[in-house]
């Protein structure tokens, strides 16, 4: 493995990848949109403007490369009501067929696509493993189930090394979204004091992806497969509430909102959100992100590849709140 593509390098996870394979002695080239901010590497990093949904593009970034880290393509938007189902599909299937195509007409053996845990769906409030039937929920979801299924049967049919990582929320220093958002809130005061509802969310460190991704690139084992990465437990998120008082400074409030107010300011959420097209700052979605679970085993990428995560939450939280405090300042 040393000629490597990468796509969505200039997002929060690829960053952290180019920046490892370097280190590692790779040549790197990304593929990113025109525009877009570009990876850190300056001169080693061989950067090209395109876009997945141009094959011929796609084509020209891959040239050359033995290995091909697929991370591009439409996340979902939280502000957003809802997407259209062909949004989803043209970037996140379309494009990864040119991906696909582009990496076997360059030459490249190995293809690692990182899907989401969205793909299985998330309305089971027990844990779950790759047995479980996919039951995608959203429009993003089956776009990725989409997309691994497309990727799977395309390396049996052309020989190509390739394995799907299913991820849930990725956290680390320079993470946005609704981490960051929470660790904002409760530094401002915004964030109401949670009951103690024993849910369970499953998350991952961004350098535990950073080392997966390595190990699905290199391992025989890992042909064909698609495996869940977490951190190997689950944070409740009166849990995370508590770290987080505690990496700030602040003390954790002795109270807590009842959670038939949280309810009922979840349904006004729903209404607003209704009558604008846009979601509410917090909503029903929001509310079951709080207080439901979301849970998942990481035990088979355990058993074939050696898996064994590095960093928890709590190890990562400091450097966490030293980069959200410099970039609020």
């Amino acid at each position: 493995m040393k000629q490597i593509l990468v796509t969505g390098a200039s997002g929060f996870i690829g960053q952290h990848l180019v920046s490892r394979l370097l280190r590692e002695g790779c040549e790197v080239r990304t593929l990113v949109r025109p525009g877009a901010n570009r990876p850190e590497g300056g001169r080693h990093v061989d950067v090209v403007e395109g876009d997945i949904q141009d094959s011929q593009a796609m084509k020209r970034a891959a040239v050359g490369v033995d290995t091909v880290f697929h991370l591009a393509g439409n996340t979902h938007a939280l502000s957003e009501v809802e997407q259209g189902e062909a949004i989803y599909h043209n970037v996140n299937v379309g494009g990864t067929r040119n991906v696909l195509e582009g990496a076997v007409a360059g030459g490249a053996r190995r293809l690692v696509f990182f899907s989401s845990v969205k793909a299985m769906g998330e309305e089971a409030p027990e844990c779950l493993d790759e047995s479980r039937e996919p039951r995608p929920s959203t429009a993003y979801g089956r776009s990725k189930l989409a997309a691994e299924r497309l990727a799977l049967g395309y390396g049996q049919r052309a020989g190509l090394h390739v394995v799907c990582l299913r991820l849930p929320l990725v956290y680390g220093p320079g993470v946005k979204g609704n981490l960051l958002q929470m660790i904002s809130a409760i530094d401002r005061g915004f964030f109401p004091s949670l009951p103690p509802v024993q849910n369970c969310r499953s998350m991952v460190h961004v350098m535990n992806v950073v080392e997966v991704a390595l190990l699905a690139a290199t391992s025989p084992a890992a042909n064909g497969q698609c495996y869940i990465v977490t951190d190997s437990r689950p944070y409740s998120t009166r849990e995370l509430y508590e770290m987080i008082c505690r990496g700030l400074g602040k003390p954790t409030p002795r109270w807590n909102v009842p959670l038939w107010i949280l309810m009922t300011l979840g349904k006004v959420g729903d209404a607003i959100g209704k009558v604008s097209g846009k979601r509410f700052l917090f909503d029903s979605d929001a509310l079951d992100k709080l207080v439901g679970s979301a849970w998942y085993s990481s035990e088979k990428i355990s058993r074939d590849l050696s898996y064994r995560p590095s960093i928890a939450f709590e190890d990562a939280l400091p450097e966490m709140i030293v980069w959200y405090r410099k970039e609020k300042a």
